[in-house]
């Protein structure tokens, strides 16, 4: 029988391949400037070099072709990114705290999502792809954004700053979702708009939303009990095990969708209520460390093979598409986000940042590949080349520059609370 010992496994090279991206993403900035700048970008890159000249790589990952794959991996690394944005809030409350949040979700958002749809129509997509385009990148991302973000639970970094960030990262992905209904009900319905504006309004607006949201409240509540309370002798959070809070993450999005609520909301809002109970207990800490370490595995993956893919996707791509791209990253958020936040007590400079580092990733991988799996999509190779543009873009450009800019333009406030609290 003929031996086989030195034959080359596909399966065994993907995963070398992935393993040699990641360790240079994350070690090749420290070598040659002595610190890490958000190695999301590297990530693609790098996936890109390992795998996107290899005869046959690219066109098995090509998300169009499989796009399942692509919907159920991002969709767990969102969930869990989400759960994680949640338990790193430490304070909730305070006079106008959620005043630029809202802002960002209610005036920018939507600002954002009609300019990518009026310059997709501009540059030739159907209505419904625009649509479905500026939805996908509608939501900032909680999973690559970290740098921008509040810090890890019991460590403060509460500045305005980071913290209207972090919670628009953490509610805009679920609330992007009623507008990729919205491109779906144009694609599939038959009729008028008056033949589904109603149940799109109640139903994928209202009810999805609202269930979201009180399921993950009372989730975080329960849940927290469970932990906590229950039994009071020998609570679960002793045994400082983040598995138990993870299952209660996938218990709460599965039961959330089953009863058709929007389970990324209901994450986030599991892990905000989780974070209040026991508030000082230092089992939020391991809960978020061992959450983000899992939530940085998988995305560091699906980063590299999303590089993989890039050769697949290229053909896809002119220059009247990655312009969207471009003036979503540089112009239309930008702009949206300081129209948004005008009036806030924030700095001209504090609004510029929050208004620039609106970091594209996951999330929009997920939204496209469900709809992907949703329809049949004429204009699906485009949308994926955009997409995929636009996230390799914002990751460059936001990942290696969000820490030292949003660290100038905080650090003289955190300074000040400091010696505040220090009573000097």
């Amino acid at each position: 029988m003929q031996s086989d010992t030195f034959g080359l496994d596909p399966y065994h090279f993907l995963l070398a391949g992935c393993g040699l991206a990641i360790i240079l993403a994350y070690w090749l900035p420290r070598y040659f400037r002595g610190r890490e700048p958000a190695a999301s970008g590297l990530l693609i890159l790098g996936g890109l070099a390992v795998f996107g000249l290899l005869p046959g790589v690219p066109d098995a990952l090509n998300p169009i072709d499989n796009p399942r794959i692509w919907e159920l991996a991002s969709e767990f690394a969102v969930i869990i990114a989400l759960f994680g944005t949640g338990i790193r809030i430490d304070h909730i409350g305070g006079k106008g705290i959620w005043n630029p949040t809202i802002r960002l979700l209610a005036i920018a958002m939507p600002l954002c999502i009609l300019a990518v749809v009026l310059l997709g129509q501009v540059v030739g997509l159907t209505l419904a792809a625009a649509v479905l385009l500026a939805a996908v990148l509608a939501p900032t991302d909680p999973v690559l954004a970290a740098d921008v973000q509040v810090g890890p639970p019991l460590e403060g970094g509460e500045h305005p700053v980071r913290f209207a960030l972090t919670t628009e990262a953490g509610l805009n992905d679920g609330l992007a979702f009623p507008f990729v209904y919205l491109a779906i009900f144009i694609v599939a319905a038959s009729g008028g708009v008056s033949d589904w504006i109603g149940e799109w309004l109640g139903f994928y607006v209202g009810y999805k939303i609202i269930v979201g949201a009180l399921a993950g409240v009372a989730a975080g509540w329960l849940l927290g009990k469970v932990l906590f309370a229950l039994p009071g002798r020998n609570p679960l959070a002793d045994a400082g095990t983040g598995v138990i809070a993870l299952a209660g993450v996938l218990v709460t999005y599965g039961l959330t969708e089953l009863i058709e609520g929007y389970g990324f909301i209901a994450a986030f809002c599991m892990g905000v209520v989780l974070r209040r109970e026991e508030a000082e207990h230092e089992y939020h800490g391991r809960l978020h460390s061992f959450s983000s370490a899992l939530e940085h595995s998988v995305t560091a993956i699906l980063l590299v093979l999303l590089g993989g893919a890039i050769p697949a996707l290229l053909g896809y791509l002119d220059w009247q598409h990655a312009v969207l791209g471009v003036a979503l990253i540089f112009l239309f958020r930008p702009l949206s986000g300081m129209l948004a936040l005008w009036g806030t007590p924030l700095s001209i400079r504090q609004r510029g940042v929050v208004a620039f580092y609106g970091v594209r990733g996951i999330g929009s991988i997920y939204y496209l590949a469900y709809a992907g799996g949703q329809l049949d999509l004429v204009d699906e190779g485009v949308l994926w080349a955009t997409v995929t543009f636009t996230i390799l873009l914002s990751t460059l450009v936001h990942g290696f520059s969000a820490g030292s800019v949003v660290w100038a333009a905080t650090h003289e406030d955190d300074a000040r609370r400091a010696k505040t609290a220090d009573g000097t």
